[in-house]
């Protein structure tokens, strides 16, 4: 009698949803494979519909869809993708989120509130992901809202290069709120710059209404660089800018991950003071919602870097020398 030894051979899939399909081309071209077919079309009331084309039957797949506007499709789409790769027997899922849609409500602030990115992780959960890879979150504790791994991607190393290589001599990184305060100080230690910050104020019960009241650090003469996680409706690199030029800051650029940039951010950057604004491509940017002054900068490496080391069982935080964890 023959003994023949099976050995199990890991494959990996890479699918995109519709919200930003230009990104996952990039990350697939940066992973050396090709795309998953997969068929993603609405019923007549609205409803998604997803199939995909080919088994996956014991494979690693990896379903790529930012949370992008319309958020609750884009969201939605994602969420019927991973139940369609579960039922289809694949044998790992990982949802991989490059904006994490829901993210800002991770607490209760006040009473009668609900904590959606707890919601969103549990909704992931339910459809089948085993494993979330994401970038920026807006607060690390989401990362403890799902009850598998999550793999908090940062976009620093791709926002410092630019930096190194565009920022004029004396560059002061500026925290827009005291919760942004250690992101920017590992932005002013990597890059040897001084850090500087912007204490604000949110009225009570107000959205998107933000008040700049006063600037920590020496900013007079300077080029100062806001970093943040997202820019919204601009509102508080706008105000935050407003009062470093008044404190005697030269020029200010904005810089964030995620370019969001829902109405009226671009009439608001347009009519500001702010000579540069950078995001990442973690959200699809068309022209037309972004102002003349923005750049847009790839992560595909990161993700694809990520994607890989998911894949072939290595160390994510050893992409970022471990400082991607908060």
């Amino acid at each position: 009698m023959t003994n023949v030894e099976l050995v199990a051979r890991k494959r990996l899939e890479l699918f995109s949803g519709r919200a930003h399909p230009t990104l996952a081309a990039e990350v697939a071209r940066h992973l050396g494979v090709s795309l998953g077919e997969v068929s993603l079309r609405e019923f007549a009331d609205g409803e998604c519909k997803c199939r995909f084309a080919g088994s996956l039957r014991g494979k690693d797949v990896f379903i790529l869809q930012p949370h992008a506007r319309p958020v609750n499709d884009s969201l939605m789409e994602q969420l019927i993708m991973i139940d369609a790769a579960k039922r289809a027997s694949a044998s790992r899922i990982t949802a991989v989120c490059p904006y994490y849609g829901y993210s800002r409500q991770d607490r209760k602030a006040t009473g009668r509130e609900p904590i959606t990115a707890k919601l969103v992780a549990d909704m992931l959960a339910t459809a089948g992901a085993e494993r979330i890879v994401s970038i920026d979150l807006h607060s690390g504790q989401i990362q403890g809202f799902f009850d598998g791994p999550v793999d908090h991607l940062t976009a620093m190393p791709v926002l410092e290069a630019y930096l190194e290589t565009h920022a004029p001599p004396g560059t002061v990184i500026v925290a827009p709120d005291a919760g942004r305060v250690r992101v920017a100080e590992r932005y002013s230690q990597h890059l040897g710059a001084d850090l500087a910050f912007v204490h604000k104020r949110r009225p009570k019960g107000s959205v998107n209404v933000v008040e700049a009241l006063d600037v920590v650090g020496e900013v007079e003469g300077r080029c100062c660089v806001i970093v943040d996680d997202m820019i919204d409706t601009a509102g508080t690199v706008v105000a935050a800018s407003e009062l470093l030029l008044e404190r005697g800051a030269t020029e200010v650029w904005a810089m964030a991950t995620h370019g969001v940039l829902s109405d009226p951010a671009t009439d608001r950057l347009k009519a500001s003071r702010i000579s540069r604004v950078v995001v990442t491509d973690t959200l699809p940017v068309s022209e037309s919602r972004g102002p003349e002054i923005l750049e847009v900068l790839s992560v595909a490496g990161i993700l694809a870097r990520a994607i890989d080391a998911v894949f072939e069982g290595t160390s994510v935080s050893e992409i970022f020398n471990g400082e991607n964890l908060t």
